[in-house]
C-alpha cells in the first residue's frame, strides 16, 4: 500500500484507489504464465500441510472410524438386493409351475417339475428351494420356499412365494 502525504485538507485523505490497495498476489495475471500462479498456490498449500497443526494425521483416523460403517452399509445393501432377486426367482418359478399344471389334462407332477427346472436354470439365488403344487378341479396353486443367497455370513432371509391360476377345463355353455 502506498502512503499518502498527510496534509490538513480532507481532500488529501481520500481512500486509496483499487489499484493501490491490491497486493502483488491479487494483481492481474495478464502476461504471466499459469504455472507460476499454480506454484504459488502449491507453496501455500505445502506450508499449510507441513506446519504441523493439530489436524496432522486426522484423515487416517477418520477413515478408520467411518470405514466399518461404510462396509456394513455396502454389504447389507448387497444382501438386500440378493433377497429381492431370490424373491423374484421364487415368484417366477411358482408362476411357471402354475402355467404347466393348469393345462387341460396335465399330469400330476407337471407343475413341480417345471418349477424345479426353472429354479435349476435360474442359478443359486434361492438356496434349498422346495416346490409344492396343489390342483383342484378349478384352481392351481404353486408355492416355492427357500432361503436367499447369503452375502453376509450366517444371514439368510426366508423366501416364500405363491402363484395361483385357473385350471383349464371343459364347461357347458
Amino acid at each position: 500500500m502506498t502512503s499518502l502525504p498527510l496534509t490538513g485538507s480532507r481532500r488529501d485523505r481520500t481512500a486509496p484507489t483499487a489499484r493501490s490497495r491490491c497486493a502483488p498476489p491479487c494483481a492481474s495475471t495478464a502476461g504471466r504464465d499459469a504455472p507460476t500462479g499454480l506454484r504459488a498456490v502449491g507453496r501455500a498449500a505445502h506450508r499449510r500441510l507441513t506446519a504441523g497443526g493439530t489436524d496432522r494425521g486426522a484423515n487416517p483416523v477418520e477413515l478408520a472410524v467411518v470405514m466399518p460403517a461404510v462396509l456394513v452399509l455396502l454389504f447389507s445393501s448387497v444382501q438386500i438386493a440378493a433377497w429381492f432377486v431370490a424373491r423374484s426367482t421364487a415368484m417366477h418359478a411358482a408362476q411357471s409351475g402354475v402355467n404347466a399344471q393348469r393345462v387341460l389334462d396335465a399330469p400330476a407332477g407337471a407343475g413341480e417339475a417345471r418349477a424345479k427346472h426353472f429354479l435349476g436354470a435360474a442359478g443359486d439365488w434361492l438356496v434349498g428351494a422346495k416346490t409344492t403344487c396343489a390342483a383342484t378341479a378349478t384352481e392351481v396353486t404353486c408355492t416355492v420356499t427357500g432361503k436367499s443367497l447369503s452375502v453376509i455370513p450366517a444371514v439368510r432371509f426366508d423366501v416364500r412365494q405363491t402363484a395361483h391360476g385357473t385350471a383349464e377345463r371343459w364347461t357347458n355353455p
